[in-house]
Order: structure tokens, then sequence, then C-alpha cells
């Protein structure tokens, strides 16, 4: 099965989490699937920077792990291009840890038998998502003034990718 459209996900819902006194071993979500998102830090770490910006997300919506994942190759691949590893320091704030369900669409002879009448149909765990705030840091960029413009442009990169609308925040 193919991977359905991230406007499919964007509404922030609270998920189905189940509690159970009698039977704790129910409680947990079973089969999670691996978070896509797999660096968090990029650049150089101990450099010294005197500028910093953010990400900041202007209104709040689920954010899927691996749009996450393409906003962060591209940013840094960007700024590797044009600065250099050595002159910036990039860092992704947020985790995925919301777990997010999908009910398989039926198709096929009988499918209109099979989706009617299903109460509580929860789905099987299909990826990670970030449930955000509206102003919300999401990425944090350290850089020197003189690069101040490409930093903009990388992060205006990575807004494209995402599904909320960011604003670019200048730090001190």
């Amino acid at each position: 099965m193919g991977l359905r459209p991230g406007r499919s996900f964007r509404k922030i819902e609270r998920p189905y989490t189940r509690i159970s006194i009698t039977m704790p071993k129910k409680s947990y979500v079973v089969g999670v699937p691996a978070i896509k998102l797999h660096q968090y830090e990029m650049g150089t770490k101990a450099g010294e920077f005197d500028s910093v910006i953010f990400a900041v997300a202007d209104r709040p919506v689920q954010i899927r792990d691996n749009a996450i994942e393409a906003a962060r190759i591209v940013v840094n691949k960007f700024l590797d291009t044009n600065l250099g590893v050595t002159n910036y320091f990039m860092k992704i704030l947020k985790y995925p840890h919301q777990i997010v369900r999908e009910k398989s669409i039926a198709t096929g002879a009988g499918a209109d038998r099979y989706s009617s009448g299903m109460a509580h149909a929860w789905g099987k765990p299909a990826f990670h998502a970030i449930q955000t705030k509206s102003g919300m840091k999401l990425v944090e960029l350290r850089i020197n003034k003189q690069h101040l413009e490409t930093a903009k442009k990388a992060l205006k990169k990575f807004g494209l990718k995402i599904s909320t609308p960011i604003t670019i925040a200048i730090g001190e």
C-alpha cells in the first residue's frame, strides 16, 4: 500500500490510548514502525557562531516524520554546498512521539459491506508524527552574521517541505 498524502493526517486529534487496569499487557500500542528521522544535529557542534535563527510553526498541525526527514535532507544539502560543513550548526528541536494509526481502505468486491458499520476501527500504527502548536520552534540554526541570508533561504526550503507555514525568527 502506498503512502497517503500528508493532508490526510494534518489535523491534530487525541489518539486512542487504551489503559487497562485488569490487563496491562493490552495497554500498549503494538507493532510501531521505526522512526524515519535519524539525525537531529548536523554541521559543526563545537563551532563559535554569533547568530541563531529558528523555524517557528505558525499553526497547530501534525507533521509526519518522513516530511521532517525530507526537509532536513534538503536543508543540510543546501547548507553543505553553500557554506561548508564547518560554517553552521543545525538542530531539529522536536522528536516525533505521536504514533498515528491508519485504517486500510478496502477495494474490490464487497468493499462497501466491509467499510460500513465498523465501530471503533482504530487501524494499525503507520508512522510517527510531531504535534505542533502555533509559535513552537522546530529547527535551530546557528551561523555567523555574514551567512544570515543563506540561512534564511535554507529555512525557507525547510518550510516548503512540511505541512504548516513557518516564520523565521532571529534569536540572540
